[in-house]
Formats: C-alpha cells, sequence, structure tokens
C-alpha cells in the first residue's frame, strides 16, 4: 500500500488502491484501511468521490458473492431456498419451506406443511461481531404488515426457545408454541449461509478500540445500549471547520483561562487512557451568571452536537444510568451541567456517585439477556459546573484528590448567545484532528511532554493525583495549541497551579471548620438576642451562623487557624454568604439599627432547629 501522505486526489481514487483494499480477508484490517483512506480523501477534497467508488466496490463485491452462492446451489436437489420478495437475497435454509406466507417445515408423521417456525418472513442477514467483549448479536430481517424491519438482537436470545419469545414485543409472531422452531429455523439459515453472512465488527464504546478510535473508524457500527444512540450519533462533524477554528481563537485570545481550561480538559479526555491516568472531574463553578453552560458547549463542541438534547447531559438520572453513559462514552468526555439539579436519589448519595464516576469501573450487574456480570469501567475527563464547588459536595480524599476546580468569573464571553448557536451549528472538527495527530505523535512522545510537565508540578504541598491530573490536561492544551489552533494561547503554570488544592490547607481548614463549628454549637447564649449579660459573637439565621468579623478574627486566632486561608477555602467550598460583587468574604448585617460587618458561615447538617450542634463526639461531619 502506498503511504497515505504520498497519495493524490487522482491516485487515492484509482482502481489499484481500492482493489489492494478489498482484496483484503481480514475485515477489521480492511475496516482501517477505508477509515484511514476516506480521511486522506478528506484532506484532498475528494471526500464524496471516494465514497461512491467504495460503495460501488461493495455492490460489485455483494452481486460476485450473489452469483458464486447461486452457481453452487445449481445441483443442489437435497437443500431448500428461501423465497422472499424483496430487498434481501434469497438464502438455502435446509428442510424449511420459506416464503411470503411464512415458514414451514413438512410433519414426517402426516406429511403435510404443518409445523410452523414463523407466519411471516423472516432471516438472519448479518453477524456483529463485539470488539471489546468478543460476545456476538445477530441482525434480524423481518417482514410484517408488507414491510421490512431489521432487528439486532444478542445471538443468545435467538438460541433459546425461552429468550426468543422476547421478540414478540417487536413484532416478530412467536409464542412459546413455535419458540423451538423458530430457534432450529434461524440456526440452520445461519450455518448453510455461513460465506454469505457479513460479520460486522460492532462496539458499545467510544473511545480507543485496538489502534482506532471510534466513530471515526467508520466501518465499524455501534450496537450499544438504545438510550444512547442519540449521543452516539451526535459525535460527528457538522458545519464549517473554518468557522469552528476562527471562533475558538478568537475567545483563547480574550486571556480568559476558563475557556482556555475546559477546552484543554475536553481534548484530554482522549488522553486519559494511553497515559495510563484515572477519570477526573474538571469543575466549573461560580454563582454569576457568567457563561458556566456555554464554557460546557464550546467543550462539548469539540467532539459533537453541544445541544441540551444531544450530547451534554445532567444529574436528572439515576446513577445507574450515570455509570452506563460513562461506560459507553469511555474515552470521550462525559459532560454534565448544574450539579445543583440533581434526582433525589443522586442528591441523597452524591458523595458516593463521584467518587464512583472517579473510581472509572462500575458495580457488577446482571445481563438480563445473557445472564451474566457485566462490569462498566472507563477513562475519561468528566466535565461539570455549577453555583458550588464540587468539593463542597464531597469529604471522600478518593474523590477529592481527582477534582480540578475553577472559579467561573464575571462576562466570560462577550455575546454568550452568538457562541451558543455558533457551536450548535459547527462542531466536531477539532476532537477529530485531535485524535490523528496523537495516532500521528505516538504515545511515547506524548508521553514525554506529559512527564515533564508533571515534574514542574511537582510539590509536596500539592496533591499529587490531582498534579497527575493537571498534567494530562496541559499535555492536551500544548498539543491543541502547538498543532490544532496554532496561537501561542497556552494554558501558563501559574494559571494551572490555582486549581490544586494544597495538602496543608485542606486539612488545617477542615479542622478549623470542625474547631467553629463546637464553638458554636458550645456558645449557644453568645447568639442569644435576648441575653444580655454575655458578650455577643452574632446570630443565628436560616442555617447560618453570622459572626461579628472582630469576634470570628478572634476565634480563629484562639484556635491557631488562618483567617484568610479558612475564608478563602470556605468560600471555595460554598460555604459563605457573600456580597454580590464577591470582592468581600464578609458582609454587612444591621444590628438595632447599626450595620456591622460580619462573616456568615453555614452550619453543617447536623444542626437542630435553632441552628445549634449536638455535641456528642461521635457527630458525623461534613469533613471528618
Amino acid at each position: 500500500m502506498v503511504p497515505l501522505k504520498e497519495l493524490t486526489a487522482e491516485t487515492i481514487l484509482s482502481k489499484e488502491i481500492l482493489t489492494e483494499v478489498f482484496d483484503q480477508e481480514d475485515e477489521l484490517y480492511r475496516a482501517e484501511l477505508l477509515a484511514s483512506l476516506g480521511l486522506r480523501a478528506t484532506e484532498l477534497k475528494v471526500k464524496t468521490e471516494f465514497r461512491e467508488m467504495v460503495a460501488a466496490y461493495k455492490r460489485i463485491e455483494k452481486e460476485m458473492k450473489r452469483q458464486e452462492r447461486d452457481k453452487k446451489s445449481q445441483p443442489c436437489t437435497l437443500e431448500q431456498w428461501t423465497n422472499f420478495s424483496g430487498p434481501y437475497d434469497n438464502m438455502q435454509c435446509k428442510q424449511w419451506i420459506a416464503s411470503e406466507n411464512g415458514i414451514y417445515l413438512n410433519n414426517p408423521s402426516t406429511g403435510y406443511t404443518d409445523i410452523l417456525a414463523c407466519y411471516h418472513p423472516i432471516l438472519p442477514i448479518e453477524r456483529l461481531k463485539n470488539l471489546e467483549t468478543g460476545e456476538e448479536q445477530i441482525k434480524l430481517a423481518y417482514k410484517r404488515n408488507a414491510r421490512w424491519e431489521e432487528i439486532i438482537v444478542p445471538k443468545t436470545l435467538v438460541t433459546s426457545a425461552n429468550k426468543i419469545v422476547a421478540l414478540s414485543g417487536r413484532g416478530i409472531a412467536v409464542t412459546s408454541e413455535n419458540a423451538k422452531y423458530l430457534v432450529r429455523y434461524l440456526a440452520d439459515v445461519e450455518n448453510a449461509n455461513e460465506e454469505h453472512i457479513n460479520v460486522q465488527y460492532s462496539t458499545s464504546k467510544l473511545g480507543w478500540i485496538r489502534k482506532g478510535f471510534l466513530p471515526y473508524d467508520t466501518e465499524i457500527v455501534f450496537d450499544g445500549d438504545a438510550r444512547f444512540r442519540q449521543i452516539y450519533d451526535s459525535v460527528e462533524q457538522a458545519g464549517n471547520r473554518e468557522e469552528w477554528f476562527s471562533h475558538a481563537k478568537e475567545l483563547r485570545r480574550s486571556g480568559r483561562i476558563e475557556i482556555k481550561f475546559m477546552l484543554a480538559a475536553s481534548f484530554s479526555s482522549a488522553l486519559v487512557q494511553p497515559l495510563g491516568g484515572l477519570p477526573y472531574f474538571v469543575d466549573l463553578w461560580g454563582e454569576t451568571e457568567g457563561g458556566k453552560t456555554v464554557d460546557l458547549m464550546l467543550a462539548a463542541s469539540v467532539w459533537a452536537d453541544p445541544d441540551e438534547n444531544a450530547y451534554i447531559g445532567d444529574y436528572k438520572t439515576t446513577d445507574v444510568a450515570l455509570e452506563a453513559k460513562a461506560d459507553m462514552l469511555n474515552h470521550l468526555p462525559l459532560i454534565l451541567d448544574d450539579t445543583s439539579k440533581k434526582n433525589r436519589k443522586i442528591e441523597d448519595n452524591f458523595e458516593g456517585l463521584v467518587y464512583d464516576l472517579c473510581s472509572g469501573k462500575g458495580k457488577s450487574r446482571s445481563n438480563k439477556e445473557l445472564g451474566l456480570n457485566r462490569e462498566n469501567h472507563w477513562k475519561n475527563c468528566i466535565l461539570t459546573n455549577g453555583e458550588r464547588p464540587l468539593t463542597s459536595y464531597v469529604t471522600q480524599g478518593g474523590a477529592i484528590n481527582r477534582i480540578l476546580e475553577l472559579e467561573c468569573g464575571d462576562h466570560v464571553f462577550k455575546d454568550p448567545g452568538y457562541t451558543a448557536e455558533l457551536v450548535k451549528r459547527s462542531y466536531g472538527h477539532a476532537g477529530r484532528e485531535f485524535v490523528e495527530l496523537v495516532k500521528d505523535l505516538g504515545v511515547d512522545a506524548i508521553r514525554e511532554i506529559q512527564q515533564d510537565f508533571l515534574r514542574q508540578l511537582a510539590d509536596d504541598e500539592k496533591m499529587q493525583k490531582q498534579s497527575l491530573s493537571l498534567s494530562i490536561v496541559l499535555t492536551a492544551d500544548k498539543l491543541a495549541t502547538d498543532y490544532l489552533f496554532k496561537d501561542r494561547q497556552y494554558i501558563s503554570l501559574e494559571e494551572a497551579r490555582e486549581v490544586l488544592v494544597d495538602r496543608n490547607e485542606l486539612s488545617d481548614n477542615e479542622r478549623c471548620y470542625q474547631f467553629l463549628m463546637d464553638k458554636i454549637a458550645m456558645n449557644p447564649a453568645r447568639f442569644d438576642g435576648d441575653n444580655e449579660n454575655i458578650e455577643k459573637w452574632g446570630v443565628i439565621e436560616e442555617g447560618y451562623a453570622i459572626i461579628y468579623a472582630t469576634a470570628f478574627s478572634a476565634l480563629c486566632k484562639d484556635g491557631g487557624f488562618s483567617r484568610t486561608s479558612f475564608l478563602s477555602w470556605a468560600n471555595r467550598k460554598g460555604l459563605l454568604q457573600t456580597e454580590k460583587s464577591g470582592k468581600k468574604l464578609d458582609k454587612i448585617k444591621s444590628f438595632k439599627g447599626n450595620k456591622i460587618r460580619c462573616v456568615f458561615l453555614k452550619l453543617n447538617d447536623g444542626a437542630d432547629k435553632d441552628g445549634f450542634i449536638q455535641t456528642d463526639e461521635q457527630m458525623d461531619l461534613p469533613f471528618e
């Protein structure tokens, strides 16, 4: 085969090239060659002509197989043939009588065709072999009400009389009475036509499969859960490539870290598996309407249609469904909008869900049709946003270690509406080009870049697992900047370090929060406005301890904690009420006509109706 880069618009359409491809006996290797040639044809602007040539060769190949089969069948007198009208070739069916009137078998006892397999035409037309599991499915064609339909089902379903009756729900005339005969008929047709029934490689997951990346290796079909067909179909190229890149470069030139980081995080998802990483969250948070959702749409448009009814999801579902979705996306980013809008079951165990998604491995669950346990798994980046930082919901160290948080400021986009509309009409080009770039550069070269970033991020005071995740994001940013955008708008190390959590800061501030909660619990009189005999610290209102700024400073000093560090940490955790400007971490409150600056500190969930906390030593605190 001539090297791809040497092919011209003329040579790629030559008979020699396509003949060589179609002479390959290995169907998977043939599919990979066609996918690579298709990309080269797109580069040479002969994509349509190439597709037409491939389609013509497939038609010729199919016709040759049919003629060969017809020749073989001429001397045969013992075998029957299906006799269906419609688009499907007739097949050998052994002793079965298969016509428009149904599928029957002569009864040796009576001499009549009174053994019924099915009242209507049906036959297997394709085998699908899953690349990850090796499991097979079968594609059936059947005719009802003068219309042909196709259905893909597990192979195990059509080999069991007990299971095949489930097809009645899809309109196939099968009952407990004729089930065993339909199983026999389908098996006979499949085995008698092994050369004619095509083996199609399939997958239920996206991302890196063998040497390819799905769905870009287009000869491989999707056989996954029907719930995710919409998501699978959304991963495509649409609109104008130049329009998307031109606008993305303009946005990057604004210097907003929110834009550059979320784009880099989206690209980085395709690097997690090759670089041996584990799943991680990139969370964009902020109380303002700064553009969090539009930023997610921009990140999604790297790969797919960013419409809310296409690729982007949310938390208004179940943990099982999210786990299955992560498994299907596999190496593409899982993008979830708005952590505040959650299904009740997810809300009750949100921390557990975050931890499970970070683990990259789901719970083993039974497959009703196969009777087996299948474990979901994925290695990707999970992009999300919300008004509160994601870490404010999470206390488990294993999850916190793989969360990168970025605060969203005001007015990220000059015209968010324009950006949203543009990425909904032009999308998917950058992701495909990034994948081809990864293939061209090779994993070893990319790993060297990532290891260099990791060395630069090395800091005993920082979370090392976070540094690993961040190094992958920075690697993606460098690759995209150097080869796709070519604009030198890199994420600086200083900017990158802002998303890392200091180990000492984390532990000290957790202890400070517990210390303050204990002080509040043990001193209810200092928050009682009716008690005139004791110095006041503030008031308790609506789940918040509103503490005079002077009293708060004294409490922190008394405990040996940094007031500044704690307030910054508590704000990131969503534990403070602040001024709308966000410039100050305390706010003014009026007491009997006097305006006093106070810290509004959220009480933990163990507070009683008056806002005070049980003093039991075994109480559960949110960061224990």
